[in-house]
């Protein structure tokens, strides 16, 4: 049943991405299957960061830090999905409305702990 929850992660993940693409300028997303691949590598990326910077730098990570580490993952993240465009701006209000939407999920299984 592990698994099943890691899948339903990321497709709500993919379709936050989603709403995110169509909310934010600068951040442009084409497809379910792109968003789809965009989490993954979000998560990806953001697990290295935790294990290069440790617990406290990560995208996990509350305040400033955290934010703009956050920017920077989903930035980076465009070159790596094809079909994504992010531009600097477009990176710091998905970060921030991604910030927003882990404050209204309680617990530890928000968005950004995929």
């Amino acid at each position: 049943m592990n698994w099943l929850r890691t899948i339903l992660r990321f497709v709500v993940a993919a379709i936050v991405l989603m709403v995110i693409g169509f909310l934010v300028p600068g951040f442009q997303m084409l497809n379910f299957f792109t968003a789809l691949i965009a989490a993954v590598v979000i998560a990806g990326i953001s697990y290295l960061v935790e294990l290069v910077l440790g617990d406290d730098i990560s995208p996990y990570a509350h305040g400033v830090v955290g934010f703009i580490v956050s920017a920077m993952v989903i930035y980076v993240a465009q070159f790596l999905v094809p079909g994504m465009s992010v531009s600097i701006v477009g990176a710091l209000l998905a970060s921030l409305l991604i910030g927003l939407i882990d404050l209204f999920i309680p617990g530890r299984e928000s968005f950004r702990k995929i």
